[in-house]
């Protein structure tokens, strides 16, 4: 395995030597954080509202989500330790505070709790997380009625294109539909070497 390759892999779950250079990456590159300004400010946050974002990695986006809400819970989960380590380093005072809490693991979690949340998001992770229509009937589940859900992926495997990711946005809006939520619809922000989509949809509220 080529250092290339191995530090590639590691997007999926750092850890390690390696995982740290990766995380390094997260938290530096410039379009890591403009997709996450992006994703927070389409999921149009109000005061109170308890938000959950799956994969959060070094925790940008969740910095973002402090920032827009005075008030409210934010939830953090990624089943790398190393990426909760370096999020809670990040926001360390909001987690004292009890604004912020930051969990080590995947969607298991989901499976054995009672929360329910007003958004729930990801950020370049739902290529890691198995089966889409799975995934989306677990969010779909504990969502509060009205509730938003936004997955936003940047294709960034050697050769994808524009087409990449429109391809994957409508794999996600078909499972998005099937699943039952409403208004789904899909957001384009243009980026280098492809676009990152992002695609919406929200509970009924009845």
């Amino acid at each position: 395995m080529t250092l290339r390759s191995g530090i590639v892999e590691q997007f999926g779950k750092p850890h390690g030597p390696l995982g740290r250079i990766v995380g390094y990456i997260l938290a530096n590159r410039p379009s890591g954080a403009e997709r996450s300004r992006w994703t927070v400010d389409l999921l149009k946050l109000q005061e109170g509202q308890v938000v959950l974002e799956i994969g959060c990695g070094p925790g940008l986006a969740l910095e973002n989500c402090l920032s827009e809400l005075s008030a409210g819970r934010i939830v953090g989960i990624d089943h790398s330790e190393l990426m909760i380590r370096q999020a809670g380093r990040r926001l360390h005072s909001h987690s004292e505070s009890g604004r912020l809490e930051l969990r080590n693991g995947g969607l298991e979690i989901l499976f054995d709790e009672t929360d329910a949340y007003d958004r729930i998001f990801s950020i370049n992770v739902i290529q890691f997380l198995g089966d889409m229509d799975q995934v989306f009937t677990l969010l779909h589940n504990r969502l509060k009625p009205g509730g938003l859900c936004a997955t936003t992926l940047q294709p960034r495997n050697q050769g994808a294109t524009r087409e990449t990711a429109l391809k994957a946005a409508r794999s996600m809006i078909c499972s998005m539909e099937k699943v039952g939520l409403a208004d789904v619809a899909s957001h384009v922000l243009p980026m280098d070497p492809t676009p990152a989509i992002c695609v919406t949809g929200v509970k009924a509220d009845h």
